[in-house]
């Protein structure tokens, strides 16, 4: 998950109105938006995009992209990451953030590839659903959010799991990526 893309210009977001770097990354987030708010019922509002969740092991720092936190009625109830390629290797990440993001667990994480996507239950880590289509409307995340009992944050030693997970999958991936496979020449 490099951060060296083909520059296409600009673009405006969806969510926020603002100028943003067009590459072809940033389409297919353009598309999620566009899904969750014209096919899933969400307010623009209530999706917040762009976030970046700190993550510090050891002394050493960095940070993971969040592409997607919803949070319909301010209610936090599904992140979601978009990851070109394989989804399979990106499951343990979305769940690990929707652990951290928040002081308590994100009840869904969700990964996509902007063609396809899981919807995980963030408490067991099951596949609560496959496809775009799998992710739950506006209408059926506050019937479900009423339904959810509070989540505790993780303990501390839970806590410092998650982190290590996180930095090894995305921290670590990147700055490979960056000192070896996607450096320019």
């Amino acid at each position: 998950m490099g951060t060296h893309h083909l520059i296409l210009g600009e673009t405006t977001d969806f969510i926020t109105g603002k100028t943003i770097t067009d590459t072809h990354d940033e389409r297919a987030r353009q598309k999620i938006a566009r899904f969750l708010v014209e096919k899933k019922g969400y307010k623009k509002s209530e999706i917040y995009t762009h976030l970046k969740l700190p993550v510090e092991i050891d002394g050493k720092t960095g940070e993971v992209r969040v592409d997607f936190l919803v949070k319909p009625e301010g209610r936090p109830f599904m992140l979601v990451l978009f990851r070109p390629g394989s989804l399979v290797s990106r499951r343990r990440s979305a769940l690990a953030a929707a652990r951290l993001m928040e002081n308590f667990i994100i009840p869904y994480a969700a990964v996509t590839n902007a063609e396809d996507a899981e919807l995980l239950e963030t408490r067991s880590g099951k596949v609560a659903g496959t496809g775009l289509d799998s992710f739950f409307s506006r209408k059926e995340a506050l019937a479900a959010l009423d339904e959810i009992k509070p989540g505790q944050p993780p303990d501390s030693d839970r806590r410092e799991k998650e982190k290590r997970i996180l930095f090894a999958m995305e921290v670590l991936s990147q700055k490979e990526c960056d000192d070896y496979t996607c450096r320019h020449l």
